[in-house]
């Protein structure tokens, strides 16, 4: 893909060769046009380049769901657009949700829109992403979220879930052992993880096992969402710990 539209924004590629951005801007319908170099750090911070127009900020509509979000200061999940409506069609009516690494609420909105879900809390460290979590909430006229600032490993344990995420792809292993606390019996876990081809069987799920302890683990669904580099993959596992 050469470009991707979020909102008036126009993202494109970084081996994109086309130089005339006023002209692209215009094909497009869009106010800025801009390149995001690569996400660093925890708090998922965009480095990006304007190449054309100064304003980053944007309201972007996916599945029925409404997002504000600053391209200069938040990440945008550009290749999960269909992952994120297939959790919302997953959660159950009456159930409690903690969304780990909320982000702007890339997963807990559609889950307010779509689903009849009781509770969900959205935990995101990042005061930006934060910020607009909490205006997302407002944007799709939703009660049912609580937004939580701080750091999953500290937040999640206050917590108990019939269902809990992960969506979050680097050293998310570390954080498996207080989401499986915070499952109540028989709960579903959603684990995204980036692994070598030849070990998506089994890799994953070892590591959602190796942190149940006593717990048992039923593996529901292996889903890959892209190719992360050549050889790797963005995977999500579904698992029942009971």
């Amino acid at each position: 893909m050469k470009y991707k539209k979020i909102g008036d924004i126009l993202i494109i590629d970084k081996n994109y060769s086309d130089d005339d951005f006023e002209s692209l801007s215009k094909k497009h319908n869009v106010k800025t046009v801009m390149k995001i170099d690569h996400i660093q750090g925890t708090k998922r911070e965009p480095v990006y380049t304007i190449l054309y127009g100064n304003e980053t900020e944007t309201v972007h509509k996916e599945n029925g769901c409404l997002f504000k979000l600053d391209l200069a200061k938040v990440m945008w999940s550009k290749g999960n657009n269909n992952e994120r409506l297939r959790i919302a069609k997953l959660v159950e009516d009456g159930e409690t949700v903690i969304d780990m690494f909320a982000g702007i609420g890339y997963f807990s909105i559609p889950i307010g829109v779509h689903s009849n879900a009781k509770h969900v809390y959205a935990i995101e460290i990042n005061p930006n992403s934060h910020h607009y979590l909490c205006e997302n909430i407002r944007l799709n006229k939703l009660n049912n979220i609580t937004p939580i600032l701080g750091d999953c490993i500290i937040e999640t344990p206050k917590l108990k879930a019939d269902r809990i995420l992960m969506g979050y792809v680097k050293t998310t292993h570390h954080y498996l052992k207080v989401a499986i606390n915070s499952l109540n019996e028989g709960g579903i876990l959603h684990y995204h993880e980036t692994v070598p081809e030849k070990l998506i069987e089994s890799r994953p799920i070892e590591r959602i096992i190796s942190q149940a302890g006593d717990r048992e683990v039923e593996l529901l669904k292996i889903n890959k969402i892209k190719k992360y580099s050549p050889g790797v993959h963005h995977v999500v596992i579904d698992a029942r710990v009971f």
